[in-house]
């Protein structure tokens, strides 16, 4: 079996609106900071793959790798991916072959200048259709949850419920953001402000159950394990990293109420690894919405399908800051996730790698978490579009590695 791949270093930014900053700000700054808790310098590196969605768009930049050679003052590979975990599993497949020993993966993003612009873009990596029909990027989340309703006769008082289940999932990681420094949003809210907020829109979805725009940038360094080793003693390995496709039209796949892309990129993922679900205990999913982290826990396998609602409910009565499902602790989005931490697309998977990598090696800080048997697995979910194409990334420590 090859060996896997060593993350040994990680940076990011704040995120937020950086009116201020240009691109290469941001990515400087993520990046020198991957570089120095990794120990190494530029010259060492043999190759790197960044990301981002829409720097065409909003910044006027083209070929994305020169710009980052210019940075780096290296003249060596660079291939620029949409998202960050494309510019990872591609990375993690160059090191597995041998081809390099040290990558910088590394992904921007500059959204808040151009947002009022930028909407009918982000319409078209969702739904060409439903762009044409007029839809938001809104919409399609709406239409998820009334299908997950309507899917499992979900109606009334237990409508309610649910309705009240993804407010508290809102609340849930706006408190976890409020101990991560680089989250775009540090501050709690309440139930209240959450139901207000679709009362006041008068939509069944209202502002804080959507994440932001934001402006941000994330890196890391990713090492063979025999590079690895020269720098750190306490590496954390890329166990498996797996996608999955489904249809560009939501309206055209046979099942609506999910994502079968996670589903299936998630069960690759665990086979790659070697483990199971009862050995992840810290999860990010990727909450563009309230709705997806509670669909992506069942997507992923966590909860039952039609049942998420139900167990999280019962879970917030008495919230411990952490689900229990299953007899299992399973952390979700301690960093806040997409709804506090902040989206700026190119860069979020990145910060969703930082965050497990940063509570596996115990340097979370006020945000650490102590769950029973200890914690050897993290797991990051990215998705691309809506719900088109999947990545599941299952990250170990040291003991883990071989």
């Amino acid at each position: 079996m090859r060996e896997k791949p060593a993350i040994i270093g990680i940076g990011r930014t704040k995120f937020g609106e950086h009116y201020e900053l240009d691109p290469e700000d941001l990515i400087d700054e993520a990046g020198l900071m991957a570089l120095d808790s990794a120990g190494m310098e530029r010259k060492d590196l043999d190759a790197c793959y960044i990301s981002d969605y829409l720097l065409q768009v909003t910044n006027k930049i083209g070929l994305e790798e020169g710009f980052i050679s210019q940075l780096l003052e290296r003249n060596i590979p660079i291939e620029r991916m949409r998202s960050f975990s494309s510019a990872l599993l591609n990375a993690c497949n160059a090191i597995e072959s041998g081809r390099y020993d040290a990558v910088l993966v590394g992904g921007m993003e500059k959204m808040t200048d151009r947002w009022s612009k930028i909407r009918d873009n982000l319409m078209l990596l969702e739904d060409h259709w439903a762009y044409y029909a007029g839809g938001t990027p809104e919409t399609n989340h709406e239409l998820l949850l009334r299908e997950y309703m309507k899917s499992y006769g979900i109606r009334s008082d237990n409508q309610e419920k649910l309705m009240m289940t993804l407010a508290q999932i809102s609340v849930k990681n706006h408190r976890n953001a409020v101990k991560n420094e680089y989250a775009h949003f540090q501050r709690e809210i309440d139930v209240k402000r959450v139901l207000a907020a679709r009362a006041e829109e008068k939509r069944v979805l209202g502002l804080y159950d959507f994440a932001p725009i934001s402006d941000g940038a994330t890196a890391l360094i990713l090492a063979s394990p025999k590079r690895a080793k020269e720098y750190t003693d306490s590496p954390v390995y890329v166990l498996a990293t797996t996608l999955a496709t489904d249809y560009i039209s939501y309206s055209s796949r046979p099942y609506r109420a999910g994502f079968i892309a996670s589903k299936i990129s998630m069960e690759n993922a665990l086979k790659i690894a070697g483990i199971t679900l009862d050995d992840i205990k810290i999860l990010e999913v990727y909450d563009q919405s309230t709705v997806f982290e509670m669909i992506s826990l069942e997507d992923l396998g966590f909860i039952e399908k039609g049942k998420s609602w139900m167990e999280l409910h019962k879970n917030f009565e008495d919230f411990k800051g952490f689900y229990h499902l299953d007899s299992k602790e399973v952390y979700v989005n301690t960093d806040g996730g997409l709804k506090a931490d902040g989206n700026p697309l190119g860069a979020t998977g990145g910060a969703q790698v930082f965050e497990v990598v940063k509570q596996l090696k115990g340097e979370a800080g006020q945000r650490q978490i102590k769950p029973d048997g200890g914690l050897l697995f993290g797991c990051v979910q990215e998705i691309e579009g809506f719900g088109t194409k999947v990545y599941v990334h299952i990250l170990g420590g040291e003991k883990c590695g071989k």
